[in-house]
């Protein structure tokens, strides 16, 4: 039986290879691995996935983030 292990999660330290952004996604292929920031990650996603081994997307975890500053801040 073959276990697949799965890649740590990302870190702040983790840096999107198309624009340094923070990476929320990485693309493991047969050559290595890419990291990106969810708006490449979003950008590339369809070519991508075709060549993958394996995505792993952590870009939820900014559905918590507002877009915009609470009253009274700017």
């Amino acid at each position: 039986m073959n276990a697949t292990v799965a890649p740590p999660s990302l870190e702040a330290s983790d840096r999107c290879d198309r624009c340094g952004a923070r990476a929320y996604i990485r693309v493991v292929l047969p050559g290595g691995e890419l990291l990106f920031c969810a708006h490449h990650g979003r950008t590339h996603r369809e070519a991508l996935q075709q060549q993958a081994l394996h995505v792993q997307d952590e870009s939820g975890m900014l559905t918590g983030t507002p877009s915009t500053a609470p009253d009274g801040e700017r």
